[in-house]
């Protein structure tokens, strides 16, 4: 998987709150309803607090008809190009104090 280095990956909470929720009209309490879980969980991965775990992109897919990769595939790339980042601050931090 190639990560695009013009920007960041699109977060999964973007994709699914302008993707599904808001044309299906389905609010995050009505979507954590019919996955059986916490509105806290589906309001965390909204608004990028919560990662996409393998439970919940099952879930997810059950729910809205997509694929359980779709989703751990867009957290994976978020999560990756955090890494990046954090490995480039590190490397920075040991120039500057070295």
């Amino acid at each position: 998987m190639r990560l695009p280095r013009h920007r960041a990956p699109t977060p999964p909470g973007e994709i699914l709150l302008e993707e599904w929720l808001e044309p299906m009209k389905l609010t995050q309490l009505g979507l954590a309803q019919k996955m059986g879980v916490d509105i806290q969980l589906v309001n965390g991965i909204v608004n990028g607090r919560r990662s996409v775990t393998a439970r919940t992109a099952l879930l997810l897919a059950k729910v809205l008809k997509t694929s359980p990769e779709f989703w751990l595939n867009a957290q994976m790339a978020v999560d990756l190009r955090q890494a990046q980042q954090d490995l480039k601050d590190d490397r920075q931090a040991r120039r500057k104090s070295a």
